[in-house]
This record gives C-alpha cells, structure tokens and sequence, in this order.
C-alpha cells in the first residue's frame, strides 16, 4: 500500500530531479557533442557545446546507462542528421525550421550558405537561454529563434506559419522530439507538417518499443519530469499510413559501429543485420529516418 510519506517521498525526489523537464534533456546532448568535439578525431566540432551544457549536463549525462554512458547514440544521430541536412540544402531547400531546437548550433556550426533561413523553436526559457549564452556568435545564415510550446497545437501552428513565410521548398527537423509525446500530438505534428505545401523534407529520430521499455527501466526515476512516450511498433510505416514517404532510414547503433564510436561489447554485434523499420515490436532499434514528400 503506498503511504502519504511514500508520496512524500517521490515529491522530494521528483522535485530534486536534475531532469526537471524536457528542455533538460538539451544539456546532457551538449555534453556529449563537446566530448566528441574534443577528440582528435571528431566527426564534427561544435565548438559551443561546452558552454551550454554546464556542469547540470555533465551531471544529468552521469544518469545515462552505462551502454550509452560515452554518448555514441547521440554522437551517431547528431552526424547523420548533419549529413542529410547538408545534402538537402545542396539539393535545392532553402528553409530548415528546427522544432524543438533545444542547445543544437547547427546554423553557427555547419557550412551554410548565407541565403539559407533557419528558424528555431522552442520553450521560449530555453530561448531566452540560448540568446543570452550564445549573443557573441555568428550564424553561417539567416537565422531566426522563436519561443513557443510546441504542445500548444494553436500556438504550435502560428509559429510554423511565421517560419515557413517565403520558403519554397523546407526542411523540417524534429530531432529528440517526439520521444517525449503522446501518439495524438505525434499524430496530429505530421499532418500539420504536411498542411505545408511548402515543408517537401522531415528529418526525425525514431527509436522501437523495446529501447522504450529499456531506458524506462535504466533511468527510472531520472526520467519521470520527462516521460519517454512514443515508440510505434510500425516504426515508419506509422508514417507511411499518414502519407508520408520514407526516403532514407538509418540505424543509429549500425552507424555508430561504422563510425567506431561503439563501445567494445557493443561493436561485435554492430555487423549483424539491421531490423526490419516497420516490424520493430520487439527489436532493440532507434534510427534517423528521413520522409519527404
């Protein structure tokens, strides 16, 4: 039976939690960007991470599971994610809107052209953060920070509206998001994405029921500000049925194995065929997956 001093108790802690919400999550995914920063042979710098992580990232990074506690998944996903923006805007795309952007520097980091538009949005305190920490840097292009709550579906819609003004063919990013929502608000962002005749490209981050259920059970408590939500055992078929098209999927833990960021234990098993993306009930799978339109 659970007691009132049982309720007390998950209070304090809930309280005391360094996750004290999902904007947290920023600062440990600074931490690892820093530390891949650092080595002599990173696979991309972001010479501002360090800064925004603070020493409550680097403590919140100290939660992680010890078979990610080196940051490979992130370090993985942030590389990837760079390489298809990059080609993209190659490609043609002239806007990338970063919905919930959190501490991410790509548009003072990556080699932009100087036409680019890129818009962030955000909780508008972590903004404001992010304004004040980063004031002295330069952006590569056209850059534009918006406050607003994401999970507001009005207020997330005005926001799309004012970034996406005069773009002609956008990217829209939605990394380490959707993690965080419920399938309706998952549900209801891709088709307000897709309302945009303009949006032609979203990058997103997926990870399957079974990695769900594993950081659930490593992280526990650490996690209970910022539940961990959606995981479709359809993978991007959950997509597909709300009329998207899958252009690219790319396992995060096979990438990292190629990029040699796994830890020994894990890199023996990194040759071993991918899942299937659209049967992920019970494979231990997350990827970057791209869906165009």
């Amino acid at each position: 039976m659970v007691t009132g001093e049982d309720l007390r108790i998950w209070e304090r802690d809930l309280n005391n939690s360094l996750v004290t919400g999902v904007s947290d999550t920023a600062r440990w995914v600074a931490v690892y960007r820093a530390w891949e920063t650092a080595r002599p042979d990173a696979l991309f710098h972001d010479p501002f991470a360090q800064s925004l992580a603070g020493e409550r990232g680097r403590e919140i990074s100290k939660l992680m599971p010890p078979s990610a506690r080196n940051g490979w998944p992130i370090i993985a996903r942030t590389k990837l994610i760079d390489d298809l923006i990059q080609s993209a805007i190659a490609d043609g795309f002239d806007c990338v809107v970063n919905l919930a952007a959190g501490f991410d520097t790509r548009p003072l980091r990556l080699d932009l052209p100087e036409s680019l538009r890129w818009i962030e949005v955000d909780l508008p305190p972590l903004i404001d953060e992010k304004n004040r920490k980063l004031a002295d840097a330069k952006p590569r292009c056209r850059l534009l920070r918006i406050g607003a709550d994401l999970t507001n579906a009005d207020v997330r819609n005005a926001a799309l509206h004012d970034a996406l003004a005069g773009a002609t063919r956008a990217l829209v990013l939605t990394e380490g998001l959707l993690l965080y929502l419920s399938e309706p608000q998952v549900r209801d962002l891709a088709l307000t994405i897709a309302a945009f005749d303009v949006v032609r490209c979203w990058l997103l981050d997926l990870a399957s029921p079974a990695i769900l259920r594993m950081m659930r059970k490593d992280m526990g408590a650490n996690l209970a500000n910022a539940p961990l939500k959606f995981a479709p055992p359809s993978g991007v078929a959950y997509f597909e049925a709300l009329g998207w098209q899958v252009a690219r999927v790319s396992s995060i833990l096979h990438a990292a194995g190629r990029m040699r960021r796994l830890p020994w234990f894990l890199q023996l098993i990194s040759n071993l065929p991918e899942s299937n993306p659209r049967r992920l009930t019970h494979a231990r799978w997350s990827g970057v997956v791209q869906l165009m339109r």
